[in-house]
C-alpha cells in the first residue's frame, strides 16, 4: 500500500512519459492556435510577430514557470494539487476563503468544456489544407466521443498510451521549429522583454492581444489540478523538455510568419502558421501527430475535473456522486457523472461553435478567474509556511497585474461566446453555494443525545418479548464524530416511529481521513453483547464498502470472542445458525412545519431537489441494498411559530 502512494512522487522514467501523456495536453498543443489568434486579421508585421512572441515567451515564464511549476506545487496536500486541495490546507484561517475556492473550482470546469474542442478542431482542420470541403465537425465529435469512453479504464493506461506520443509531439515541435529558426535567426531577439513591451503599449490595440497570449498558458491550472497522478518532481523535471520545445516552436512560427511581412494570413496557402513551417511532404503525417497530441490535450482538463469533484465532495461543495478508482495508483479516479456531463457540454460546444477561430474567441475567459483565484489562495499558503509577509506581498501584486490585465483583455470575449464559458461557471458555482450552505444549515439542526443515557432502555427493549424482533443485529449508520452521543433522530426511529427490537444494536460513524490510504477502525462495546459502535477511519482514495469493512470486523470480534453473532432464538441456536443482520439509513426530508426565512428556504428547496438525483445514501456507503431499510424522517430546521386555535360550540 505504502509502495502505491509514493509511487507518483519518485522521478522515473516511466513517471516522466504518464506525466507528458497526462498533463500537458493543453499547454503542449496550444501552438496550434495561439500565434494565428494573435496574427487575427491583421497584416504581417515585425511589431506584431516579434512582440506577440515575446509575450509568449515571457507568460510561460512567469505564469506557468515560476508560479505554478517552481511555487504553487509547493502547496501539495498529502501528495494531491489542484485549487480544492489548496483551499483544505488554508481554509481554518479565514472562513471567507470559500469564495475564491467555489469561484475558482467552477471556473476551471466551465472552461474546461471548451479546452477538448478547440483542441481537437485546430489539429483537424488542417485537413482542409488538403481537402478544402472535408466536414470537420463530425469528425470532431466522433474524435470526441471516443475520448470519453477510455475513461473508465483509468489514467495509468491512458497515460502510458499517451506518454510516447505526447514525447513524439515535442520532439516534432522541436525539430520544425529549429528548421524555421535557422533559416531566419533574427527572430532569437523575441526572447528581448523590449519587444512584448512595445506590443502592448505602443501598438495600436496591442493590449487586447493578450487575450490571445493567453491562450499559451491556460493548461497550467491543469497542470497543478493534476499533481496526485504524476508527483511534482516529474512535472518538474518533465516541463524543462516542454518548454524547450513549445518555445522553438513558437520562434519558428514567427520566423515563418516573417518571410510573408505586409500580408495577410488569409492570402497564404495555409491560414496557421503552424501547418505552414511544415515541409508539405510531411504535412499529412504532421496533421495525423496534431491530431492525436489534441485528443491527449483534453486529458488534462477532464483528469483534473475528476480531482475537482472528489475534493469538492470531501469538502461538502458537492453533491455524493459515484466515484470510481481505476487503478491502485494514487490520485487517479474516475466520475462517470462528470465523464458524461462533460462529453455532452463538448458535443454542443462544437455544435454551436463548429470553427477552432470561433472557439478562441470565447476561450480563456473563465480559466483568468481561477488563476486569479489561486493566487489569493496561495499568499494564505505561503503566509501559514511563514514566508517572510514582504515576499508575500510582492508576489501578489506581480500576480495581480499580470492576471488582472489577462482578465480586462479577455472580457473583449464576452459577446463573442465567453459567455459560454461564464454561464457554465455560473450554475456550478451555484450548486457549490447550495450544497456548502445547506450542509452547515444541516449541521446547526442536528441534535446529539448521550448515547450511555439510553443503553438501560436499549437492552430492556432488547429483552422484551411482547415486542416482535425487528432484526437480530440492527445497524444504524450514524454522524455523530464523538464517541459518546448518537443523533436523537436514530433514539426516535429506534423507540417511537416503530420500536426496533434487535439482539445486537450496531452503531456506525465513518471519518473520511486526509491520509490518502488511511483503513483503520475502533470498537467501543458499550454493553457486552447488546450495544457497540465501531469508528471507520477511511482514506479520501479508499471506496467506502461498508458491507465489506463491517462483516470484516464482526468476524475479527467474533474471533476474539467479543461479540457473539449466533442467533437468539433457541430453535435456530442449536444449530449454530448466524443472525440476521439489517441496515437502517436515515434520509432525511424537509418538514412542512418550518418557518423559515426566504433565503434558507429556497437553499433547502433546491438542496433536496438536486438531492433526489444523486447517490442515495445506503449506495455511497457500499451497502447491501437487500439487507437496508431506508427510513424518512423530517427535517424540522426552524419549527413553525405556535399556532392559535380557538374551540367553538
Amino acid at each position: 500500500m505504502s509502495s502505491n502512494s509514493h509511487s507518483a512522487n519518485r522521478i522515473t522514467g516511466g513517471g516522466l512519459l504518464i506525466a507528458l501523456g497526462i498533463i500537458y495536453g493543453d499547454i503542449g498543443t496550444s501552438p496550434l492556435y495561439v500565434m494565428k489568434a494573435i496574427i487575427g486579421s491583421t497584416p504581417i508585421n515585425a511589431t506584431l510577430v516579434y512582440g506577440g512572441i515575446s509575450c509568449v515567451i515571457w507568460t510561460l515564464t512567469l505564469q506557468t514557470t515560476i508560479k505554478y511549476v517552481t511555487i504553487t506545487l509547493q502547496a501539495d496536500n498529502k501528495g494531491e494539487g489542484g485549487i480544492f486541495s489548496l483551499y483544505a490546507l488554508v481554509h481554518r484561517h479565514a472562513k471567507w476563503l470559500v469564495v475564491p475556492a467555489i469561484i475558482g473550482g467552477s471556473a476551471l470546469l466551465a472552461d474546461g468544456i471548451i479546452t477538448p474542442p478547440i483542441s481537437v478542431s485546430s489539429a483537424v482542420e488542417g485537413l482542409e489544407i488538403l481537402y478544402p470541403h472535408i466536414p470537420t465537425v463530425p469528425i470532431v465529435i466522433c474524435i470526441l466521443a471516443v475520448l470519453f469512453l477510455m475513461q473508465s479504464f483509468g489514467t495509468q493506461i491512458v497515460g502510458k498510451a499517451f506518454g510516447p506520443v505526447m514525447f513524439l509531439w515535442f520532439s516534432m515541435l522541436a525539430i520544425l521549429g529549429i528548421g524555421s529558426v535557422i533559416a531566419h535567426p533574427e527572430v532569437l531577439k523575441a526572447f528581448n522583454p523590449y519587444y512584448a513591451y512595445d506590443l502592448l503599449v505602443n501598438y495600436p490595440g496591442g493590449f487586447w492581444l493578450l487575450g490571445a497570449v493567453f491562450l499559451c498558458t491556460t493548461g497550467a491550472e491543469a497542470l497543478y489540478s493534476d499533481l496526485g497522478h504524476c508527483g511534482k518532481g516529474n512535472i518538474r523535471i518533465s516541463w524543462v523538455f516542454v518548454k524547450t520545445c513549445l518555445l522553438l516552436n513558437y520562434l519558428g512560427q514567427g520566423a515563418w510568419l516573417m518571410q510573408y511581412e505586409g500580408k495577410k494570413l488569409t492570402q497564404l496557402s495555409t491560414i496557421n502558421p503552424f501547418y505552414g513551417i511544415m515541409p508539405d511532404w510531411f504535412l499529412i503525417i504532421g496533421i495525423a501527430i496534431a491530431t492525436i497530441a489534441a485528443v491527449i490535450a483534453s486529458q488534462a482538463l477532464i483528469t483534473g475535473s475528476f480531482t475537482l469533484i472528489g475534493e469538492a465532495i470531501r469538502l461538502n461543495m458537492w453533491p455524493k456522486v459515484r466515484l470510481i478508482y481505476p487503478t491502485n495508483v494514487k490520485g487517479q479516479l474516475y466520475v462517470p457523472s462528470i465523464n458524461w456531463l462533460l462529453l455532452l457540454g463538448c458535443v454542443a460546444v462544437v455544435l454551436y461553435f463548429k470553427k477552432s477561430e470561433n472557439m478562441e474567441a470565447a476561450y480563456g475567459l473563465a480559466i483568468t478567474m481561477t488563476m486569479l483565484m489561486t493566487t489569493t489562495l496561495l499568499c494564505y499558503y505561503l503566509l501559514t509556511k511563514r514566508v517572510a509577509r514582504l515576499w508575500v506581498f510582492l508576489f501578489l501584486v506581480v500576480y495581480l497585474c499580470i492576471e488582472g490585465s489577462f482578465l480586462v483583455a479577455n472580457l473583449i470575449k464576452f459577446p463573442h461566446g465567453g459567455w459560454v464559458s461564464l454561464a457554465i461557471g455560473l450554475l456550478l458555482i451555484t450548486i457549490m453555494y447550495i450544497w456548502l450552505k445547506a450542509f452547515y444549515i444541516k449541521r446547526r439542526l442536528t441534535e446529539y443525545v448521550k448515547l450511555k443515557d439510553y443503553v438501560p432502555m436499549l437492552r430492556e427493549l432488547s429483552e422484551d418479548e411482547s415486542i416482535p424482533k425487528y432484526t437480530t443485529h440492527l445497524v444504524f449508520m450514524t454522524s455523530a464524530e464523538r464517541t459518546s452521543e448518537i443523533e436523537s433522530k436514530i433514539i426516535y426511529s429506534i423507540f417511537q416511529k416503530r420500536p426496533k427490537r434487535a439482539d445486537i444494536y450496531w452503531f456506525i460513524h465513518v471519518e473520511t481521513m486526509d491520509e490518502p490510504y488511511t483503513m483503520e477502525y475502533k470498537v467501543n462495546v458499550l454493553a457486552a453483547q447488546d450495544v457497540v459502535r465501531i469508528d471507520f477511519r477511511l482514506g479520501f482514495r479508499v471506496e467506502q464498502r461498508i458491507n465489506l469493512f463491517f462483516r470484516k470486523v464482526v468476524q475479527d470480534l467474533v474471533k476474539n470472542g467479543e461479540v457473539d453473532i449466533t442467533s437468539r432464538y433457541s430453535s435456530l441456536r442449536e444449530q449454530n445458525m448466524i443472525g440476521d443482520f439489517r441496515f437502517v439509513v436515515l434520509e432525511k426530508f424537509l418538514s412542512y412545519e418550518n418557518d423559515l426565512p426566504f433565503w434558507e428556504n429556497t437553499i433547502m428547496q433546491s438542496y433536496f431537489n438536486v438531492k433526489q438525483f444523486t447517490t442515495s445514501e445506503g449506495k455511497w456507503f457500499g451497502l447491501d441494498t437487500s439487507s437496508v431499510k431506508v427510513e424518512k424522517v423530517p427535517l424540522i430546521i426552524n419549527p413553525a411559530r405556535e399556532v392559535e386555535l380557538h374551540r367553538v360550540n
